[in-house]
């Protein structure tokens, strides 16, 4: 066993390394565990061949469906996540996504904590990942205290033409809060090239607000914390009251090691946190750590979330970075109608397509890139407790999940596709997400006061674990319709701060190191 630390941070995505930036300033000794590596620079990252069809930067580990089908999960472990290979769009949560919202299918629940708790540290992630839009665009967009940090992007010409038509039809169309390092004002000294291969791709110029980029590589230039990569969480181990986490164990290089911290930070994204703490089962907590209420890895979330490919057969789109309109017209519309999210995606390539579909015939799928828009819905999935991961008694991962709430999401697409109808496209090719991707994935360790119907309280810490908080999408109580990526920043920044108080940081030297 190591020296003892103060902290341990399992993982690096959103959560962990925005909550490594904010803790980094304390002095404590701190000790990042990523099961991943760092992200090789190579002209692979561009490729969409290997990135798309052969999914080089997710794992091959096989999970279970419900009814036993094995299937390869999306998920990227490297240091900083997901994040590596996300979309960058970057929005907050609605106010209303705070309260009760009923459905057809079901209950939206309110959270225990409101937009107000989030907001001053919404503004502080905005910084920090590099967001770029405009305040008073979005019709739905929450009360903020402070303007945008960077800019909104400008349109390229053939998305300006139809930002300015879906404006004419009635909808206010916005400028996308999207976090990347492009800074018009001085093109030369922004990292950003603006290029196709940004959703879905890694960064080759390291330009993507990604959470290593915007948080990880700051929290590093302090000399007490520590990143050990290629280490896999394998469970907590606690004192023999169950009631503190004494030591984290790991594979190491297929080693086992177990280090020992005061307090244990878990953000290995809501999946893997929920079976760490499920493989973390002892004599105290016999079905899981923490998880007396029954709820760890209950209530899996991951959207209702399609793709849209539209053509229009007259006019081409030379767009290269495609994602810089957003729609919420819909968004909370009365009267029962579509309550989600539309958004630009990243540009179709024929490279793309041809990965995606391989025996398709070349000059078709260099035609549909050419005169592609390409779109993407968001609506709520419900938490339903039989939405749930798992662990088998041989040792597999189940992810059991049935789609729910599918009205909304068909209702939002089929309205949609008459306003694009308006405006000259006339083939529509739609595509739902399939169980394996897993990037939005919330809600397995719910965050509430009462300890018999959550896991987490408003603090992040575990009700029954004194030592041990959660700071990943695991607390979402539901799923809202935006991508999480920011609101989990902005909680790690809110749950920082509650712990450097117990830790005795000042508030001004945080500040000093974080600026």
């Amino acid at each position: 066993m190591n020296t003892p630390y103060d902290i341990i941070i399992i993982g690096t995505g959103a959560g962990g390394s925005t909550m490594a930036h904010a803790l980094a300033p304390s002095g404590k000794k701190i000790l990042i565990l990523e099961r991943g590596e760092r992200l090789v620079r190579s002209k692979d990252n561009w490729d969409p061949e290997k990135v798309f069809r052969r999914e080089i930067y997710h794992t091959q580990e096989r999970w279970l469906t419900k009814e036993d089908q094995r299937f390869r999960p999306g998920q990227a472990y490297l240091v900083g996540g997901n994040t590596k290979v996300f979309g960058a769009a970057l929005l907050r949560l609605r106010r209303e996504d705070f309260e009760i919202r009923e459905y057809e299918d079901g209950v939206s629940p309110a959270w225990p904590i409101r937009y107000e708790d989030l907001e001053p540290h919404y503004n502080e992630a905005e910084r920090l990942y590099f967001v770029h839009g405009e305040r008073g665009e979005d019709p739905t967009e929450p009360p903020a205290s402070k303007p945008f940090a960077y800019p909104k992007l400008s349109h390229e010409p053939r998305l300006q033409e139809v930002f300015g038509q879906l404006k004419e039809l009635g909808l206010r169309p916005f400028h996308l809060p999207i976090g990347i390092q492009r800074f018009e004002d001085n093109i030369p000294g922004s990292p950003c090239i603006r290029c196709n291969t940004c959703d879905g791709f890694p960064c080759l110029v390291n330009a993507k607000g990604d959470a290593e980029q915007s948080c990880l590589i700051h929290a590093l230039a302090h000399s007490n914390v520590t990143l050990m990569t290629g280490a896999k969480v394998e469970k907590l181990l606690t004192d023999e009251s169950g009631r503190r986490v004494q030591r984290v164990q790991a594979q190491i290089k297929g080693e086992p090691l177990q280090f020992e911290a005061q307090t244990v930070i878990l953000s290995a994204g809501a999946i893997n946190s929920a079976l760490v703490l499920l493989r973390s089962a002892n004599a105290k907590h016999p079905n899981g750590l923490a998880n007396s209420s029954g709820l760890v890895g209950r209530n899996y979330m991951c959207h209702n979330n399609s793709a849209m490919l539209a053509i229009d057969p007259l006019k081409t789109n030379p767009t290269l970075f495609q994602k810089t309109i957003g729609i919420n017209d819909f968004y909370l519309a009365p009267n029962g109608g579509p309550i989600g999210h539309i958004s630009l995606i990243g540009k179709a390539t024929e490279g793309i397509l041809k990965a995606q579909r391989p025996l398709a015939p070349a000059f078709v799928l260099k035609w549909m890139a050419e005169h592609s828009m390409d779109w993407w819905f968001t609506t709520e999935d419900l938490p339903k407790p039989e939405n749930r991961v798992t662990i088998t008694s041989g040792g597999d991962v189940r992810l059991s999940y049935t789609p729910n709430n599918r009205k909304p999401h068909a209702a939002l697409i089929r309205i949609f596709k008459q306003y694009l109808w308006k405006i000259g496209f006339r083939l529509m090719l739609t595509q739902s997400m399939p169980i394996n991707a897993v990037a939005h994935q919330v809600g397995t360790a719910v965050m509430g006061k009462d300890p018999a119907n959550s896991v987490l309280n408003t603090d992040n810490r575990t009700h029954e674990v004194e030592n041990l908080y959660v700071v990943d999408g695991s607390f979402f109580p539901c799923a809202s319709a935006v991508n999480p990526g920011l609101t989990i920043a902005a909680n790690a920044l809110r749950v920082g701060g509650i712990l450097q108080e117990r830790l005795g940081i000042s508030k001004q030297e945080s500040e000093h190191a974080m600026a």
